[in-house]
């Protein structure tokens, strides 16, 4: 443990002030969830950990690297030295009391004829402060769409609805801010779309939706639905349940993943943004937090041809990264080459001088944390976006 005099403390906050979580860990080993009491001291972003079955200090109070209240959120997960704690709630009512309103969750989706438009609306998300906390592109069955939809059974626009969302691929989101809930439904406004055109109001409704059926974007109306429907869509370490299958479609394809500094600084809407300004096609995205092991051989291809490997390795495994499918309408491109050249050179400085309008020279700040990774030989792009979204992704 290192000395609590060595870390320095925010103005303002006392030093034993801290907040208090429910959190777990499955401990793929000893096939076991772990419960603990998760302890967050704002004054000097230190966390301590407290078994509840063993009923002793698991960590003592310690330094953790890159975590930072913001990542602190019910549902959420955090990493704490290589072990991915999830968030399942709040510890105790005076911890509930103070972040409650100011973290609520609310889940969103993105619907088949907006899926081009995932990069600027996942833009605006942001802009309004909204935090995503999770992402993964989906295909629903009719039966899927159905269990989803059940609290509309016996509605008679029911059947055109279903239609609708098994028409394409649909993007979920778990969303956090202040009065989330209250705010995104604003946000996205009222479930016709005429209806926000003709008040006047700039509603991501009134721009991109075309009836009450194909509205565009859909948002809890409450805590519970929130609950229920984030659950419904991303993957709960309690029941192993994994929720609808990706969309990857394994061809002509190469892989892209949003490095876990960028996904921290909230870039995820403008990088995707860009990639689909350049006329290419994500046909898969998901959200991932990559353990040691998976990180090491992920990256293997690098081992012993760069210098800065264990610090890749420390990268890509120091948060939540996001993996994607990337693809072209242009059958005669060549996916994994020509998207290199949108990424541009492994050292941002490099880009900026020499490609500035690459995804690198815009986003990264070392050559470590830069932006983003791409297949760089040419079979490996399916097989690494076979590794996240057909084994990562199973796991």
């Amino acid at each position: 443990m290192q000395n609590m005099t060595s870390f320095r403390q925010k103005p303002g906050v006392h030093f034993s002030e801290r907040n208090v979580f429910e959190a777990e860990w499955f401990d793929n080993v000893a096939s076991v969830l772990r419960k603990f009491y998760l302890y967050y001291y704002p004054a000097d972003n230190t966390v301590e950990l407290f078994d509840v079955k063993t009923k002793k200090t698991f960590l003592r109070r310690s330094k953790c690297e890159g975590l930072e209240a913001k990542d602190l959120y019910i549902g959420g997960v955090v990493k704490i030295f290589s072990r991915c704690m999830k968030i399942t709630d709040f510890g105790d009512s005076a911890t509930r009391s103070k972040l409650a309103s100011t973290m609520q969750r609310t889940c969103a989706t993105l619907k088949p004829n907006v899926i081009d438009k995932m990069g600027e609306i996942l833009k605006y998300i942001t802009n309004h402060d909204i935090h995503i906390g999770n992402i993964k592109m989906v295909a629903l069955t009719n039966e899927e769409a159905a269990d989803f939809y059940s609290h509309l059974r016996g509605h008679n626009e029911l059947p055109f609805i279903l239609d609708y969302m098994i028409s394409g691929p649909i993007v979920a989101l778990e969303l956090i801010g202040e009065n989330c809930i209250k705010k995104w439904r604003e946000l996205i406004g009222a479930e016709t779309s005429s209806v926000s055109v003709e008040s006047g109001k700039t509603s991501l409704r009134a721009r991109y939706g075309q009836d009450s059926i194909h509205n565009s974007l859909h948002g809890s109306d409450s805590e519970e639905a929130a609950e229920r429907e984030i659950n419904f869509f991303f993957s709960q370490p309690k029941s192993r349940r994994k929720g609808p299958k990706n969309t990857a479609v394994y061809k002509n394809c190469t892989c892209c993943v949003i490095k876990p500094h960028a996904v921290q600084a909230r870039l995820i809407g403008d990088i995707i943004n860009d990639i689909q300004q350049e006329g290419y096609k994500i046909s898969a995205v998901q959200q991932f937090y990559i353990d040691p092991t998976n990180a090491e051989e992920f990256l293997e291809v690098y081992k012993g041809v760069l210098p800065d490997y264990n610090a890749m390795v420390a990268e890509l495994q120091s948060g939540p990264c996001v993996a994607m499918e990337i693809t072209h309408a242009d059958e005669s491109i060549n996916v994994l080459t020509e998207f290199r050249k949108l990424c541009g050179p492994m050292d941002p400085e490099i880009a900026r001088q020499l490609r500035p309008h690459t995804l690198r020279a815009k986003y990264g700040k070392t050559k470590i944390q830069n932006a983003v990774h791409c297949s760089d030989i040419p079979e490996d792009g399916l097989l690494e976006v076979e590794y996240f979204f057909k084994i990562l992704a199973e796991e």
